[in-house]
């Protein structure tokens, strides 16, 4: 049974936190196998010792739907302690916020995905840490995708934004707690960082292997298979097709009023895509992209895990579309993630040459190969950071 970090730190803290003040970084999914939330546990443990709450993106009680739909500082309701946003008025936390506390705690669920923003609110968090000599320290939790395979392009520094900071590929294949560690050092922020590390988890384990419940970290992850199909399929936010948002199964459906079913398979059996099923589907959004008409798509169904290829997957579904249907298919146009200018693709897929090349008909296989060079320096560095 895995054990993750916030029941092991309940059950031991370390000395360095005993008379310290605490502050709490997490969201409504940060609970203990019971369904406890931690903030409830800490300060039944803790008292007046723990001192203040963080929220990242989507609010503290993962309430905000969309991107750049910010969160007030609040008072919870429960505690009674102060909940500052980090996705609202600040997406970096402030000295005056840090002056209430010593050591903060990080409790985030993280999907496994370069553009999940909770990583890039964790390194702001440390950034000011080491800035004002506080103590942080991660208590891990699951890697939703496993802690073994990593996939794609790494991002390139002219498409850096608040959906990707560091030169990381879609998915990286790290817990949070070594994703912290790894960010801490390689980027040298240099915080006092340390992480309670989860007992019972092992690399190959998906998140139903894990046993664990699983809880939204964010409006539009339901369940562990939305966060299976993300890398890929969050890519759609940067163009007109429906990701799927608006419907009960957000990232797993995809489509548009403009896609044919047939067309779309024809071009597909061209592509390598293991693991996975497409079955054809029509669905209408309640919100967002094409609320109240008729998109026709796929739900992605993942058959194996193991071998399934979010990232390709979803890049051959776009290069598809592109060739397809040129007339209606466009890009999102600024802002996103509060970046005004750039493409929001081009900040989603972290290297503009990969739309670029997708628009020339160039094959995947072949652009994966390019990749390759880059990804095994990566992969060599991540596991100098492996904790399981």
């Amino acid at each position: 049974m895995v054990k993750i970090g916030l029941e092991t730190f309940l059950d031991d803290p370390p000395p360095s936190v005993v008379g310290k003040r605490i502050g709490y970084l997490s969201n409504q999914a940060s609970t203990v196998r019971a369904l406890v939330h931690g903030r409830v546990l800490l300060q039944k443990k803790f008292g007046r010792k723990l001192t203040c709450l963080f929220s990242p993106q989507h609010g503290f009680f993962s309430e905000k739907q969309d991107n750049m739909i910010e969160s007030d500082h609040i008072l919870d309701p429960v505690t009674g302690l102060p909940i500052f946003s980090l996705y609202g008025e600040h997406r970096r936390p402030t000295p005056e916020m840090f002056d209430r506390l010593d050591v903060l705690l990080i409790d985030l669920c993280d999907v496994g995905t370069r553009v999940y923003t909770f990583l890039y609110t964790m390194a702001y968090c440390l950034e000011l840490a080491a800035e004002l000599g506080k103590e942080v320290i991660v208590l891990d939790r699951p890697n939703p995708l496993g802690g073994e395979r990593i996939e794609g392009n790494l991002l390139h520094p002219d498409c850096s934004s608040f959906v990707g900071l560091y030169p990381l590929p879609m998915r990286h294949g790290l817990t949070f707690g070594e994703l912290a560690i790894f960010v801490n050092n390689e980027f040298e922020l240099w915080a006092e960082v340390t992480v309670t590390k989860m007992q019972g988890w092992r690399r190959d384990m998906f998140f139903r292997d894990t046993g664990f419940p699983w809880i939204a970290p964010s409006p539009n992850m339901p369940t562990p298979e939305t966060a299976l199909v993300y890398p890929g399929q969050v890519i759609w936010e940067g163009t007109n097709v429906s990701e799927g948002r608006g419907t009960a199964l957000p990232f797993e459906f995809v489509g548009a009023p403009f896609w044919r079913h047939e067309a779309i398979f024809e071009q597909l059996e061209k592509s390598e895509l293991p693991g996975c099923f497409f079955r054809p589907i029509i669905f209408q959004p309640t919100s967002g992209k094409w609320a109240g008409e008729s998109c026709h798509g796929f739900q992605i169904h993942v058959t194996d895990p193991l071998n399934y290829l979010p990232y390709r997957t979803s890049l051959a579904l776009l290069q598809a579309t592109m060739h397809l249907y040129p007339e209606s298919f466009r890009y999102k146009e600024p802002p996103y993630e509060y970046e005004f200018e750039r493409l929001p693709l081009d900040l989603i897929l972290g290297d503009r040459t990969v739309r670029e090349q997708l628009m020339q008909g160039q094959e995947i296989l072949a652009m994966e190969a390019d990749w390759q060079q880059e990804l095994r320096a990566f992969d060599e560095a991540r596991r100098n950071y492996f904790l399981y």
